[in-house]
């Protein structure tokens, strides 16, 4: 998804109106916007698409965002093509400050600092408002399976058991996943 899309499950969540204790938000997709998901996803169908996070104050200016966004979809089978239905069950942690915060770091565009270890840098946000949804969408996004695979087939099974012996990258990648022998 660009800068500029907007999730299919966008909610604006207004920090300045964070409660002191503050706030349990539920969001579940209707019909459309589990159609418009599966299409920006390439997936057959999203079925359910379900985030229960937790809002609450972080640091002096910042707000943490925990929770879990579940969902059931349907993918094709990268050998047999097969639909096959899944799950994803993700884990949410996020913190944002706003953009004009200390905390908000800024990086020299040049410099690329890795470090697997480390804990993400708080994202930043503006006009005192999150997005929930894009939020729950990105977590969404990383629970789905790039090579979705039918549970038990093998690349042989599904060529009818003749396989060339000349195996080329796909092979090779399909093997990596336990698609070959």
């Amino acid at each position: 998804m660009t800068a500029d899309a907007q999730s299919p499950v966008s909610f604006m969540f207004q920090v300045n109106r964070l409660p002191k204790n503050g706030a349990d938000v539920t969001l579940e997709a209707d019909e459309a916007q589990r159609a418009e998901l599966a299409r920006i996803h390439d997936l057959l169908s999203v079925e359910a698409f379900t985030a229960e996070l937790s809002v609450k104050k972080w640091k002096a200016d910042g707000v943490m965002v925990k929770g879990r966004v579940r969902a059931r979809i349907t993918q094709q089978c990268v050998v047999t093509l097969d639909p096959i239905l899944s799950h994803i069950d993700e884990e949410i942690t996020a913190i944002f400050v706003p953009e004009t915060s200390k905390l908000a770091r800024h990086l020299d565009e040049t410099e690329i600092i890795l470090n697997p270890e480390a804990e993400d840098l708080p994202e930043t946000y503006s006009d005192d408002s999150i997005d929930l949804g894009a939020l729950a969408e990105e977590f969404f996004t990383l629970g789905i399976d790039p090579y979705p695979r039918k549970e038990g087939i093998t690349l042989e099974e599904a060529l009818g058991g003749e396989v060339e012996e000349k195996r080329g990258p796909l092979y090779e990648q399909l093997k990596k996943l336990g698609g070959g022998n």
